[in-house]
């Protein structure tokens, strides 16, 4: 049996201890120092959550292409740049641009990432194809091909995926997100929605949709976050997407307000979907939350907030756990089952 030890995070926050693991199981887990010389030390967490994640548009970062750093120019549907490029981009292209994203996010210790999948039906088998052989767990947020909503075409969609997840109220006639939220919450989907972004959106046309998920809020006032902390509904912030974009993240202003925070890579073509490039990000840009509040922010709140599987370290749990070095965060060593 193998032994790692160090600072446990639990959902109560850390505590000192070691892990005995054989056979992918948690055996022993215990106070204190491992009963026999423990294959590293350092801060013991969970495998990772990726809340928001775009991976389609992978193979973009292959290209030799200047994007834009205009958020409706590069990724506003149905004419963003991104959605040109996916228009013209072959199968192979796109498929092995998501294969790539996957084996980072599987290096990095992420073990579940939440995906708005773009081109419909399509885009969804894609992505499946792109998973196949791996063991990363998908919450797949699927999209309809036009921006319109098509009774039959949201059946099938909703039958092959969690639920949807919709580009802001900003881009679509309104009515037709309406009857779309209205038919994922008939199903008992998930229906996620990015708001506020690039501009201000009235939150309470946002929030009439019933949204299980907002992404990026970074325009959003403090009355905007206080009526979503009241209706309990999670925030995926991404911000170095949105430092890319020229976009401030008011991080400060969202802990200050207490609402629930998990956090995303969005964009493959940006960013790499590499998590802990975001907390490191966070950690240089910011100093209001610690480094236990960022990864409670990636392991348990977001498993929470996405209705995923716990995952508790504890006895006779699975071993799904990763030990970063204490300084600087890097994996030491990722135990995936």
């Amino acid at each position: 049996m193998d032994y790692v030890q160090g600072k446990i995070l639990t959902p109560e926050g850390f505590r000192t201890g070691y892990l005995g693991f054989e056979n992918n199981t948690i055996i022993e887990a215990g106070k204190g120092n491992s009963p026999k010389k423990p294959i590293c030390k350092g801060l013991i967490v969970p495998t990772f959550v990726n809340a928001h994640t775009h991976i389609g548009d992978s193979f973009i970062r292959k290209k030799d292409i200047a994007l834009p750093k205009d958020v409706e120019e590069l990724v506003a549907p149905p004419n963003g740049l991104k959605h040109k490029l996916l228009k013209e981009a072959s199968e192979k292209e796109i498929v092995d641009g998501m294969k790539n994203s996957i084996d980072k996010m599987v290096e990095s210790g992420v073990s579940v990432f939440c995906d708005f999948r773009e081109n419909g039906i399509k885009g969804i088998n894609q992505l499946k194809k792109a998973l196949t052989n791996t063991n990363l767990s998908s919450i797949v947020l699927s999209r309809p091909v036009k921006m319109e909503y098509n009774k039959d075409e949201i059946n099938v969609l909703l039958e092959n995926s969690n639920g949807i997840g919709l580009s802001s109220i900003s881009d679509w006639n309104y009515s037709e997100l309406a009857r779309i939220a209205g038919h994922v919450k008939k199903k008992g989907k998930v229906f996620a929605i990015h708001a506020s972004e690039r501009i201000r959106e009235d939150i309470d046309l946002v929030l009439d949709l019933k949204p299980d998920l907002l992404i990026h809020m970074v325009k959003a006032n403090k009355s905007d976050l206080e009526i979503v902390k009241d209706n309990d509904i999670p925030i995926a912030v991404c911000p170095r997407s949105n430092n890319f974009f020229g976009l401030k993240t008011d991080l400060e202003l969202f802990k200050k307000v207490g609402v629930k925070l998990i956090l995303g890579t969005d964009n493959a073509m940006i960013n790499s979907p590499n998590i802990l490039d975001e907390i490191t990000f966070i950690k240089s840009k910011y100093k209001c939350f610690s480094v236990e509040e960022l990864l409670d922010m990636v392991t348990y709140t977001a498993r929470k907030a996405l209705n995923h599987d716990s995952c508790i370290l504890g006895l006779n749990q699975k071993a799904d756990f990763i030990v970063l070095d204490e300084k600087t965060l890097r994996p030491l060593y990722i135990s995936v089952c």
